[in-house]
């Protein structure tokens, strides 16, 4: 088993109610990603309810094989998703490790 765990930032200059729509908008399109693409095993989106840590967003899942990741890391519905955080995003942090 392959667990991905991704970590976002959002930009500081963007409004707490724009980033709290934003991150909804990004966990609501994550979390129906499954019924779409079938090598994910389980998805979960945790939204930070502390402002004034580092990062927003935290997404974790898992997948059977590292193959499966890069099918679901380029899946069109996948990119789409991601492309909600693309006016907002400042950085990224991902860890990949087998089980």
């Amino acid at each position: 088993m392959v667990k991905h765990i991704v970590l976002f930032k959002l930009k500081d200059e963007v409004s707490a109610e724009e980033k709290w729509a934003v991150m909804t908008k990004f966990k609501e399109a994550i979390e129906a990603l499954p019924a779409k693409i079938s090598v994910i095993r389980k998805v979960e989106v945790g939204l930070n309810m502390n402002p004034g840590e580092t990062w927003n967003i935290a997404l974790y899942s898992e997948f059977d094989t590292l193959e499966d990741v890069k099918y679901y890391a380029m899946h069109p519905d996948h990119v789409a998703a991601g492309k909600i955080l693309a006016e907002t995003k400042e950085s990224r942090a991902c860890v990949d490790y087998e089980l």
